[in-house]
């Protein structure tokens, strides 16, 4: 389904798009970061968005694009859009992150609000693209828009030193981006373990995972909010996940916080909670195999939510034992 060519032929298609973003090492943690909050629109989704709509024909590039999204697929989805003429709509939660919802009007998308969490917001976008005959661009379940977040993959191993075997955690929603990078790792013939990552929060992918099912799991609110919301039961996501993902971890809500601060007394670096959670993972000790490749896939964090978290310490270090007891 998503083979090798595919992958290179979406390298080459996003490429003039895009950011290749910094891949940094730490080698007293001995932890590879890549920085997906430097990319366009500040997250990896801008990858997927515009591999599938850049193979979109001009007849359907003239129909409305229509997306669900917590903020973040929507503005890749909006500058694609905006980039070949295209009208957008994106459908997403009255709970969004201000500032993901002001970027994606910025960037010429219509928002449409509803009630509820992302899983009411997708369920209302895919009836509207259906009674509108749009085009629906789904965040995950599009095996172009999975080959398009494969790319980061592929750029990942183009810098990491030859041979290297490392463990490789990934933050998890839909799952796009995981299946994505174990397609790329499968393809080069890469020896790593791939560890998803959740906000017990929203552990929809992580039941899934452990249990075969996400029926019981509950929804709470959570400050990895592009990671919320259930799994479309016929995502290809999920057979791609369960093939190439070795583990499944949940952090609590607490741990994301650390790692947001973390991320920026230690790097200077601002990421949102829903890259943090793989780089809680490891902090917190629940995942803590080395080296390790953490993907911090975006910035989008509101402001004054930053500001509260990594509070006025500017001292540009930060002990693990000192995360721990941060609240």
């Amino acid at each position: 389904m998503i083979n090798s060519d595919l992958i290179e032929q979406s390298v080459i298609r996003i490429k003039p798009h895009i950011q290749n973003t910094p891949l940094t090492y730490d080698p007293v943690e001995n932890i590879y970061y890549k920085w997906e909050n430097h990319q366009v629109t500040g997250s990896f989704k801008v990858r997927g968005a515009f591999n599938k709509i850049l193979t979109l024909q001009p007849n359907e590039l003239n129909r409305d694009l229509v997306a669900a999204s917590a903020g973040n697929h929507g503005q890749g989805v909006a500058l694609a859009g905006s980039l070949l003429g295209s009208s957008v709509t994106i459908f997403c939660s009255e709970k969004a992150v201000p500032a993901k919802v002001q970027a994606m009007k910025d960037l010429g998308a219509q928002v449409n609000f509803i009630k509820g969490g992302y899983a009411q917001a997708e369920d209302a976008g895919k009836q509207f693209a259906i009674d509108t005959q749009s085009i629906w661009i789904s965040p995950y379940n599009d095996k172009l828009v999975i080959a398009g977040q494969a790319t980061l993959g592929v750029e990942i191993l183009e810098d990491l030193p030859p041979n290297t075997e490392a463990n490789w955690y990934v933050p998890v929603g839909g799952g796009g981006l995981i299946a994505g990078i174990g397609t790329a790792l499968q393809t080069k013939h890469i020896k790593a373990k791939l560890i998803g990552v959740q906000s017990e929060a929203s552990p929809f992918f992580h039941s899934i995972f452990h249990y075969d099912t996400q029926d019981n799991a509950i929804e709470k609110s959570s400050l990895a909010d592009g990671l919320t919301g259930c799994v479309d039961t016929q995502s290809i996501t999920i057979p791609l996940v369960k093939h190439f993902v070795d583990d499944f971890v949940l952090v609590s809500e607490s741990e994301i916080r650390s790692a947001i601060k973390y991320a920026w007394l230690q790097y200077g670096e601002i990421i949102e909670g829903s890259a943090a959670a793989p780089l809680a993972a490891v902090l917190s000790g629940k995942m803590n195999f080395r080296p390790a490749v953490i993907i911090l896939t975006g910035g989008n964090i509101q402001p004054e939510l930053h500001a509260d978290i990594v509070g006025e310490d500017t001292h540009p270090e930060i002990s693990k034992d000192d995360l721990s007891s941060t609240n």
